[in-house]
């Protein structure tokens, strides 16, 4: 049976989608963006978006009732491959060994235009 995951710690769906899907132990999160959930705001800066977006990201899979540490494998879509460096330096303060499988593709444009967007499959 699948849940549905829903928190106010994490920017809502803008579209006909769910936060995140919990099935079989399982938690598959949609592409979280960098927009501070309380107040709308995008920062500026792929630092500080990367920030923001792995943050949300965390909270998400939190809310699911996992943990960071449980994350086994992260899509990270980024506009620019020059931001690599700086996107795996904030990455690397939220994952630790063994870190999570991942890809990263560079994209020509993301919802509202962030510079990155991050989802996470994790187990409970």
């Amino acid at each position: 049976m699948q849940k549905v995951i829903k928190t106010d710690k994490a920017p809502g769906a803008i579209g006909p989608y769910s936060q995140a899907i919990e099935i079989n132990n399982m938690v598959y999160t949609s592409g979280v963006i960098p927009v501070d959930p309380a107040t709308g705001v995008i920062p500026e800066g792929v630092v500080a978006q990367a920030e923001q977006a792995i943050s949300n990201l965390v909270n998400l899979v939190e809310a699911s009732g996992s943990k960071v540490e449980n994350v086994i494998k992260t899509t990270v879509f980024i506009k620019e491959m020059n931001d690599f460096a700086k996107i795996n330096e904030v990455y690397a303060k939220y994952f630790k060994e063994p870190y999570p499988a991942r890809s990263c593709v560079e994209v020509a444009r993301l919802p509202k235009d962030v510079l990155i967007e991050i989802e996470a499959i994790a187990w409970k």
